[in-house]
């Protein structure tokens, strides 16, 4: 197993209607579940060929009652929780919910960076069984997308915390996207976010076949399309999109062809390009 310190090992959506969601992302992703609920404790597993990628939940009426709303958690892996969360607040973030146990599996915090962008820490208290798969295989997450309040001042952050590094940057007259990596592979971006994004978050891409084919799942399902595909210059194709109760996510895929008149704009070599979007949700 690699050292998963700074990496992104775990993603979990809190939903209002956990069925109705399991019907959605197991048709539009293609993956599978397995229940693994405990007395009280709802919850799902998503899997890709038997090996679990992430989890599902009940929003809880706590959360409700604060207006939260349904939506997507990464779960960056470290190797001393009760450190990370301290730290954390030290550097001016904030922790939701205090380091835990799950059982003898895992210790956990959810937390938020200084400008309140929110992801949880984890420490596997076993040994993890699984061997990492490549990103970019079907069913798995292959981006990870912070829309900051201010680009630099969220990297000095994360960078001391997770000791993230600065892979090539792409810019251009609308502000500069920062890639980051993580044991020295590049796993994601981020960049100050527009105006019509009302508050900071991370955004998860997640890997599907034919983007057009997947486009059409989403809006059979109930999602929404936040913009027309768009291609980047690894030949993906990316869109951004939302479920039936609200949460946000993305989707990385492949076209076999371009539609007639189709206005096909250049995109940076990593999955997303903000250059090239419209953002207005």
């Amino acid at each position: 197993m690699v050292n998963s310190h700074g990496r992104f090992v775990w993603y979990e959506l809190m939903t209002t209607d956990m069925e109705a969601a399991t019907a959605f992302y197991t048709k539009v992703v293609g993956w599978g579940t397995q229940d693994v609920s405990m007395p009280g404790m709802p919850y799902t597993l998503f899997t890709v060929e038997g090996a679990s990628v992430g989890g599902l939940m009940r929003l809880p009426e706590d959360a409700k009652k604060l207006g939260e709303k349904p939506s997507w958690i990464g779960y960056v892996g470290v190797d001393d929780v009760d450190a990370a969360a301290n730290r954390i607040k030290r550097l001016g973030g904030a922790v939701y919910v205090p380091p835990q146990n799950i059982l003898d599996i895992s210790r956990f915090s959810v937390v938020a960076d200084p400008q309140m962008a929110t992801l949880a820490l984890v420490q596997w208290l076993k040994p993890r069984r699984e061997q990492p798969a490549e990103p970019s295989a079907p069913g798995r997450i292959r981006w990870h997308e912070l829309f900051a309040a201010d680009w630099e001042k969220a990297f000095a952050f994360y960078g001391e915390l997770f000791g993230w590094q600065k892979a090539n940057p792409e810019s251009d007259a609308t502000g500069a996207y920062q890639l980051f990596s993580a044991g020295e592979q590049t796993i994601g971006g981020m960049f100050t976010k527009p105006p019509t994004v009302r508050v900071p978050f991370w955004l998860y891409y997640f890997n599907v076949g034919n983007i057009d084919a997947a486009v059409k799942r989403v809006k059979a399902g109930g999602g929404q399309i936040l913009e027309d595909p768009v291609e980047v210059s690894d030949g993906s194709w990316i869109v951004q999109c939302t479920d039936p109760q609200g949460a946000v996510f993305a989707l990385v895929g492949t076209r076999n062809h371009k539609p007639i008149g189709y206005f096909e704009r250049a995109a940076s070599g990593n999955p997303s390009d903000p250059r090239s979007r419209r953002w207005s949700w």
